[in-house]
């Protein structure tokens, strides 16, 4: 079965961080471009953050830039988010994918919760 899973998320105070990581079971993702977006209630998807399969080329969306991370650990399958300066606006389920997103390879997410 290939899946993402995402975990770290939890509830944080304005200006907290949280690190969260993405292990990509049952996938090679070492070879793939891989992103992370959000879905905050009741609003659709917001792509976040990417990064290319050797780490080395990383880009953001406007609003996360010079606070959000993205960083992989290929020997670990495992790609991460670094967030920080968290704020209220950021709450939102946080998910994984390839670039292009791999359609059966969606995982729960993991919930962020900024409380000001």
């Amino acid at each position: 079965q290939v899946q993402s899973v995402e975990s770290g998320g939890g509830l944080v105070q304005l200006g907290g961080s949280l690190r969260l990581p993405c292990a990509a079971l049952g996938l090679t993702s070492s070879s793939k471009t891989m992103t992370w977006v959000r879905q905050a209630p009741g609003k659709g998807l917001e792509w976040v953050s990417e990064v290319n399969s050797r780490g080395d080329n990383t880009s953001y969306a406007d609003s996360v830039k010079g606070r959000f991370t993205i960083s992989r650990d290929n020997a670990k399958n495992t790609v991460y988010l670094q967030m920080n300066s968290l704020k209220p606006e950021d709450t939102a389920n946080y998910y994984c994918n390839t670039n292009p997103p791999i359609p059966s390879y969606w995982g729960q997410g993991t919930q962020v919760t900024v409380s000001s």
